[in-house]
């Protein structure tokens, strides 16, 4: 009889919940599913999911060990960094095999006009003389941020709502991905957007408005992604998949 092995995807990208879907599938394998939060994400009723954080570093190794977990995958936002690191580390603690899977980030290209910055407050200070009327870009939690610049407009957009408190001036929208080029262009139009703040999340579902930018001559002050924790990377599910596999046949 084969003995079964557990996998402990942290998610919070579509790639996370499409890789446990498909792990699902492998007959040795139970799927543990993590989420920070409550998310709009597909259901899979066949994977155990838990909803919240773990209480730091040390909360995530005492659950790995406590549910007898033998692979951890890291499925986690480009951006999501204290999770990235407090994965890496409790996996080398327990040396536990650990993957990073990470989309890549976008690629500036010729006719991109980016400012690239290293923080949000980065961003701040860039902003200020360049423009008055922002499509800001960044998810809800970093928005007090840009609260010091009373006299902006700032377009919002984002999944979930945002604290009022939290909001600078202007408009927010609630809408999830993926968007299309028209979608974007129309957007950055009807509001007359003179700049753009992005963080670099790379993936499909919103580059059509780095492509409009480009179109329309738009500057993109561009947040680059902190910095990568230590351990082995892969970008797509199938070769997620591929190590998996490779874990299970070793073991």
């Amino acid at each position: 009889m084969v003995k079964t092995k557990r996998v402990l995807i942290l998610g919070g990208t579509d790639q996370g919940w499409q890789l446990a879907a498909q792990a699902a599938t492998i007959p040795e394998l139970e799927v543990f599913f993590s989420l920070a939060g409550r998310t709009r994400q597909p259901m899979i009723p066949i994977i155990q999911t838990r909803i919240g954080g773990f209480g730091g570093m040390t909360g995530l190794r005492d659950y790995l060990q406590q549910e007898k977990i033998d692979f951890l995958i890291n499925a986690t936002h480009p951006f999501a960094s204290r999770i990235s690191q407090n994965a890496a580390i409790a996996a080398e603690s327990l040396m536990m095999p650990y993957l990073r899977l990470l989309r890549p980030a976008w690629q500036k290209s010729e006719q991109d006009n980016w400012i690239e910055v290293e923080s949000y407050e980065a961003a701040v200070s860039v902003l200020s003389p360049l423009a008055q009327r922002v499509f800001l870009s960044i998810g809800r939690q970093e928005l007090a941020i840009f609260s010091t610049l009373p006299d902006h407009w700032f377009l919002m957009r984002m999944v979930e709502p945002p604290s009022p408190a939290s909001c600078p001036q202007g408009k927010v929208i609630l809408e999830r991905g993926p968007f299309n080029l028209a979608q974007e262009r129309s957007l950055l139009k009807t509001y007359k957007i003179e700049v753009i703040v992005s963080k670099n999340s790379g993936g499909n579902a919103t580059y059509p408005k780095i492509l409009a930018a480009r179109e329309l001559g738009i500057p993109v002050i561009m947040v680059q992604r902190p910095e990568l924790e230590r351990g082995e990377t892969v970008a797509e599910i199938e070769e997620a998949m591929t190590w998996l596999k490779n874990k299970l046949e070793k073991d």
